[in-house]
């Protein structure tokens, strides 16, 4: 179990690191941008996790994940007033969920935590809220591809190259690491 703490780690460093290269490539216009009033823009969907991991981790293992001081409805209603202003919430709340997994301990992974009085193992919760964010910042990237179109930068193997980075994945010898570990 020592090694899903570090795997789950580096999972969430790796989801972060695709917001972070997002970011890098959209103006604060792009963030913005819906493609109607019922739909989320990327500032939208960042306010939302923001929002869901000061709640769920803010005194993981002690509180209740809900916390009564988040108001979640507010998190759907945009609100940043730069992009810088974004990027400091999201790193804000990146640094929340790391201050409370990586001190874990393999006998932290079978304690039960709540979120809205539902139990968790410790373990349920963490592979909760990775799902959770993977899915969102997913709809991050997709808005920021669509939104810069012929100038995206792919933040993953680009389109007719997979014969190469499958070359040169296997010309390296045999060996247990994270697939993040190359990155």
């Amino acid at each position: 179990m020592e090694s899903y703490l570090t795997s789950v780690i580096k999972q969430f460093e790796y989801y972060k690191s695709l917001g972070d290269k997002t970011f890098e490539q959209l103006s604060f216009d792009d963030i913005q941008w819906q493609s109607n009033e019922d739909s989320n823009s990327v500032s939208i969907i960042v306010k939302h996790i923001v929002g869901n991991m000061l709640s769920r981790w803010t005194n993981f293992l002690t509180e209740d994940g809900e916390k009564e001081w988040r108001n979640r409805d507010d998190e759907f209603v945009s609100s940043f007033s730069s992009k810088e202003d974004l990027v400091a919430a999201w790193e804000s709340g990146w640094f929340c969920l790391f201050n409370a997994i990586k001190p874990l301990k393999v006998e932290d992974l079978e304690r039960i935590i709540y979120i809205r009085n539902g139990g968790h193992t410790v373990t349920e919760a963490i592979n909760r809220q990775l799902a959770h964010y993977s899915y969102h910042i997913g709809q991050i990237v997709f808005l920021g591809k669509l939104l810069k179109g012929k100038n995206w930068t792919s933040l993953s193997i680009s389109k007719g190259d997979s014969i190469n980075y499958n070359k040169d994945k296997f010309n390296k010898e045999k060996g247990k690491r994270h697939f993040t570990d190359d990155l």
